[in-house]
């Protein structure tokens, strides 16, 4: 028996060898990392090192003799890393963290790697327990398809002290960022609201190293789900931050186990429900032995609602797991929700159990299953199948490396018939959702976007001058309760019972305060965050995020040039598509409240263009003119008792000047034109 364990590890380690002398080239890109003095990377401490990535572009071979090359390398410069994981840690393939560093060592170097955006966290993962190498990246990718952020990943391989490592997953770690997950960075000194309100990064897991558990709630089966923080970082959250968002958790368990259903204090102006609904639906198709409880994102943005996920740590899935421990819980006929032992809080199942929620959750599961949605089964066979045509050559030698035993297209095919299965059975025990169907939304339509103002000598941050009109299009008042942006970036919740009046718009801007000082009325509201100067998805959804309006608008063709040019977009017609380029313009034109629009109590202005005297004619009594620039900079005040007055103002140079005309006690505002 002795002889034939030698034996075996002798052959190992010649395998080992043969890959290490043979691997001169690979379809993947090439990652090369040695360690400062050639140390061996440790646990819980990080140490120097260099990195190179040999990558000469999408379909190209990459070779080890180009990392010489400058031109063929997508990085060449210094890290820190670590070996990261916690079960996986007692695989011979290990798992890696580390951080792009600039020359000194010391300093974040944010670039972007293979591709993916600029970040300098970053995660090697070695797929230890999946060998099929594909459920991360299936789970990623399914994810990001239902609209939600995931980790992006790229497939390499990897040398480490010029030892072969095999293959692995370049992964985006999950952190707070404008191109991951998408919340404002809180800091030790927002402990009052609205700041106290976000952003947090929060996480049901076991402890690992020395992460502190922040509070622990109750699983349906009654055991204890720990909690843990993420952003803010354990060793910097206040205890205003802790008490709040630990009770922001207890509230949701609260409403969900009532099925309290209210736009007030209900689980739908608690939680993010598409969120909720999306993290269920890749749980529960890769019946993920570890969701719920562990690696269990989630996140909040300040004044948003919380959010589920990221996904996450996604390897015992589609009927994988720790075979090797005695365990065997990723099922085809089961709910994760509630099997297991890690059955997560109670708030996952009461949601389940909540007629609405789970006819929600119903009605995208079976949306997403059609003919070419993500989740159908043809479509999940073609992008498995496209993904292992990409791999194959480098899984080879990763299985030669590591001592894998088994077929691997074998394991393929095994998981392409567990998903068939999968698929079948939630389709058949997820329920009806013709509750939920034929929703109708109110007559909300965005009309107006202005996304990137120019700076000016007022002011010189050209964002606070942002704003989304809105506008009624029906000819009944419409209640604004529980309406909401979904997403991240542009955090606004209709404040409750607050109400817009019919064929009447209303503005959302960046800042109140700026708004009124450059357009002289006030906003219906202020939104948190700021729009994208390049483009992005504005969604506003009811309290269930059913879709009630959504732009998609972009700064360059065909989108109207509106950035940051003076100029905003504005829709020509409500009854055209808002996401299509074509309905959209470029305009300057002065904005004004509905209720300036709709009551001009007779006023004219002539001559207009006006070269030298401007007359104004009312029916109402004048009480005051005020003259403005088209920046909003005061040039004249003049009180006024009449119903006519002439302002002269042939010392103006040329151009587009705003007046604003008190008469009778309301505001009128226009644009006239000095010559």
């Amino acid at each position: 028996m002795k002889r034939t364990t030698f034996i075996s590890c002798l052959l190992i380690v010649i395998c080992n060898i043969t890959v290490s002398q043979n691997f001169t080239s690979s379809n993947l890109p090439v990652v090369i990392i040695n360690t400062d003095g050639g140390v061996s990377i440790p646990d819980q401490f990080r140490i120097p090192a260099s990195m190179k990535i040999i990558y000469r572009g999408t379909g190209q071979r990459n070779y080890l003799t180009d990392q010489s090359t400058p031109a063929y390398l997508n990085y060449n410069g210094r890290i820190d890393i670590e070996i990261r994981g916690s079960s996986s840690q007692n695989k011979p393939k290990k798992q890696y963290g580390l951080t792009t560093l600039k020359a000194d060592n010391a300093t974040n170097n944010n670039v972007s790697l293979m591709g993916m955006p600029s970040e300098n966290d970053w995660i090697l993962n070695g797929m230890v327990w999946d060998p099929a190498l594909i459920r991360d990246y299936l789970c990623f990718n399914l994810s990001r398809q239902l609209g939600e952020y995931a980790s992006r990943a790229v497939y390499c391989e990897v040398i480490i002290n010029g030892s072969y490592k095999g293959l692995y997953l370049l992964d985006e770690k999950i952190k707070a960022d404008n191109n991951r997950v998408d919340v404002i960075k809180i800091t030790n000194t927002d402990n009052r609201l609205p700041d106290l309100s976000g952003g947090y990064i929060t996480k049901a897991d076991k402890t690992t190293g020395n992460d502190p558990i922040a509070w622990t709630m109750t699983s349906w089966t009654g055991g204890p789900v720990n909690y843990m923080h993420h952003l803010p970082k354990p060793e910097d959250v206040t205890s205003a931050q802790n008490t709040y968002i630990k009770n922001y958790f207890f509230s949701l368990a609260s409403a969900a186990m009532s099925g309290n259903t209210g736009l007030a204090y209900g689980y739908p102006s608690i939680i993010d429900i598409p969120s909720f609904i999306h993290y269920m639906i890749i749980s529960e198709l890769s019946s993920n032995a570890d969701s719920y409880s562990l690696s269990t994102y989630f996140h909040k943005d300040r004044n948003g609602k919380l959010r589920a996920g990221p996904v996450w740590d996604s390897d015992l899935t589609f009927g994988n797991d720790l075979f090797i421990y005695g365990f065997d819980r990723s099922k085809t006929n089961v709910w994760q929700f509630a099997y297991g032992g890690n059955d997560g809080s109670r708030f996952w199942r009461d949601l389940y159990l909540n007629n609405q929620f789970r006819c929600y959750f119903s009605k995208r599961w079976n949306e997403l299953i059609q003919p070419g949605q993500p989740l159908n089964q043809a479509n999940l066979e073609a992008f498995i199948d496209q993904t292992v045509t990409w791999i194959s050559e480098a899984a080879e030698r990763d299985y030669v490396k590591w001592g894998i035993s088994g077929s691997y297209s074998l394991y393929i095919q095994e998981l392409k018939t567990w998903i068939g299965a999968r698929i079948s059975w939630i389709t058949s025990n997820i329920g009806s959702f013709s509750g939920c169907t034929n929703i109708e939304v109110p007559p909300l339509v965005i009309t107006k976007i202005m996304y990137n103002p120019p700076e000016s000598l007022w002011f010189p941050d050209g964002g606070y001058l942002e704003f989304i009109e809105i506008t009624n299009t029906g000819h009944q008042e419409v209640y604004l309760s529980g309406i909401y942006f979904g997403g991240t970036g542009l955090v606004y919740l209709f404040p409750y019972d607050s109400t817009i009046a019919p064929d009447t718009s209303i503005y959302l801007a960046a800042d109140t305060s700026a708004f009124y000082v450059k357009y002289r009325f006030k906003p219906f509201g202020q939104y948190t965050r700021h729009l994208s100067n390049s483009g992005q998805d504005i969604v506003l959804s009811d309290a269930f995020g059913n879709v009630i309006d959504k732009v998609q608008f972009s700064d360059t063709i065909p989108w109207p040039d509106a950035d940051g040019n003076g100029y905003y977009l504005k829709l020509t017609d409500t009854g055209l598509d808002n996401n299509t380029a074509g309905s959209w313009i470029a305009s300057n034109d002065l904005i004004m409240s509905s209720e300036n629009t709709s009551y001009d109590d007779g006023l004219v202005l002539y001559p207009n263009p006006v070269y030298d005297v401007l007359r104004i004619i009312t029916s109402g009594e004048i009480r005051s003119v005020d003259l403005f620039d088209l920046y909003g900079r005061p040039l004249r005040k003049v009180s006024v008792d009449c119903r006519s007055f002439e302002m002269n103002i042939e010392d103006l140079e040329k151009g587009i000047y705003i007046i604003r005309v008190n008469v009778s006690g309301r505001t009128i505002i226009r644009k006239i034109i000095k010559y």
